[in-house]
C-alpha cells in the first residue's frame, strides 16, 4: 500500500489556480526567443540542482554552479561536493530527455536508472540497487526520526508507485501528482543514500511530462533548500515517525503547493529582471565598441559568477578568446578575479552592479 492522493480542498483549489496562471504566464515569457533565455536557463539550472543536493549537505561555491549544472568543457568536479551537483545535473540532464518521449512508460528502471545517474559517485552505497537492509533517519536532535519499511517490501511499493504513475488518467493535476511521487518514494526509502535527492528528481519529471515547463521551471528545490525545517516538518507530519501509508497527505501537498507558488513567484521575478539587465548591459557594451559577446560574460558574473570554462561554452568562443574578454573585464574594473589557476572564477564588481542599476549608464 502507497499513499492515497487526499480529497483536494476548496484553499488547494484555489491554490491550484494561482498555481496554472502562473505556470502559463512563465510558460509564455519563456517561449519567446530571447538573447538572455539561454544564460537564464543555466544560471536557473545551477540554482535549482545545487539547492537540492546542499539539502543533503553538498555545497558548491557559486561561481561553479552553473559550468557543473551545464556539463562545460572544464568544469571537471574536483571534490564529493561537485561530483553530487554534477551527477545530479546528468540526472536531470535525463529528466528532460524523458519528458518529451513520446514512448516513454514509467517502471522501476527509470528509478533504478535516475537514482544510479545521480548518486553513481558514491559507489559503496550501491547507486541504482535497491537496498537489502533496514534505514532509519537520524533526526537532527539525535535520535530516530523515521523508519521506512523493510527491504523485502521495497520492490512491491516501487511497483505499486509506478503502476499508479503509469495509469494516471490526468484527473489529478500534475502539481499534485508529482507532490504524491516524492513523498511516496522517499517515505519507501528504496535506496541506502540519496532518496531525498531521487525523490525530488521524480518530482520535477511528473511535473516536465506536463509539457509546460522545463524540469529547471518547474522544480521547487530552492524553496525546499530555504525552508528545509519546513519541508523535514511537513513530512514528518505526513510519516509519523513510520511507514504509514494510510495517513492523510493533505498537509504535505498544501506545503507543496505553496512551494510551487512562492517558487513560480520569484522565476517570474528572474525572468523579468533578466530582461531588464540584458538590455542595460547590451546598451552599456555598444557605447564603449566592444564585441557584444562579452553581454554574456557580464551577466554570467552578475548571476553568480563565471569562469572562462563557463563563458567559453556559452558564447561558443576559444579558450583564448575567452581569456582575452575576461582580462578585458578585469581591467575595465567591471569584474573582480577570485581564486588562481584552475579554481580562477569572475565575481560581479561593485561598478558593474552599479551599471545594471542605473538606466543611465
Amino acid at each position: 500500500m502507497i499513499y492515497e492522493t487526499p480529497q483536494i480542498s476548496g484553499g488547494v483549489e484555489a491554490k491550484l489556480e494561482t498555481l496554472k496562471d502562473l505556470r502559463l504566464r512563465m510558460s509564455q515569457r519563456l517561449n519567446r526567443e530571447m538573447p538572455w533565455d539561454q544564460p537564464l536557463r543555466r544560471f536557473v539550472k545551477g540554482d535549482a540542482y545545487a539547492s537540492s543536493t546542499r539539502i543533503e549537505g553538498y555545497r558548491v561555491e557559486d561561481s561553479r554552479r552553473q559550468a557543473l549544472a551545464s556539463d562545460q568543457a572544464e568544469s571537471t568536479p574536483r571534490n564529493d561536493n561537485e561530483e553530487a551537483l554534477a551527477c545530479y545535473a546528468q540526472a536531470m540532464d535525463h529528466v528532460a530527455t524523458l519528458a518529451n518521449d513520446p514512448e516513454f512508460r514509467w517502471d522501476k528502471r527509470v528509478l533504478l536508472d535516475l537514482h544510479f545517474e545521480a548518486c553513481r559517485f558514491q559507489k559503496d552505497k550501491r547507486p541504482g540497487l535497491i537496498r537489502e537492509g533496514s534505514i532509519r533517519v537520524t533526526a537532527p536532535e539525535g535520535g530516530t526520526a523515521y523508519t521506512a519499511p523493510p527491504a523485502l517490501e521495497v520492490s512491491e511499493l516501487l511497483g505499486e508507485l509506478v503502476t499508479s504513475l503509469e495509469e494516471s488518467t490526468g484527473s489529478i493535476d500534475p502539481a499534485v501528482e508529482a507532490a504524491m511521487a516524492h513523498l511516496n518514494l522517499v517515505s519507501i526509502h528504496p535506496f541506502e543514500d540519496g532518496n531525498g535527492r531521487i525523490s525530488r528528481i521524480i518530482q520535477s519529471l511528473v511535473l516536465a511530462r506536463d509539457g509546460q515547463l522545463a524540469p529547471e521551471f518547474g522544480s521547487i528545490e530552492p524553496y525546499l533548500a530555504k525552508n528545509t525545517s519546513a519541508y523535514y516538518a511537513a513530512l514528518m507530519k505526513a510519516q509519523k515517525g513510520t511507514y504509514s501509508p494510510e495517513r492523510d497527505a493533505s498537509g504535505w501537498v498544501e506545503f507543496c503547493m505553496d512551494a510551487h507558488i512562492q517558487q513560480a513567484r520569484e522565476r517570474m521575478d528572474l525572468i523579468e529582471a533578466a530582461s531588464t539587465r540584458w538590455a542595460r548591459l547590451e546598451s552599456f557594451v555598444e557605447k564603449r565598441g566592444w564585441d557584444d559577446r562579452l553581454v554574456i560574460a557580464l551577466e554570467q558574473a552578475l548571476g553568480g559568477g563565471t569562469d572562462r570554462a563557463s563563458y567559453s561554452g556559452e558564447a561558443d568562443i576559444s579558450n583564448a578568446t575567452a581569456s582575452n574578454d575576461l582580462r578585458r573585464l578585469l581591467d575595465a574594473g567591471l569584474i573582480d578575479q577570485a581564486g588562481k589557476g584552475r579554481s580562477t572564477s569572475y565575481e560581479p564588481s561593485p561598478q558593474l552592479r552599479h551599471v545594471v542599476e542605473d538606466q543611465d549608464s
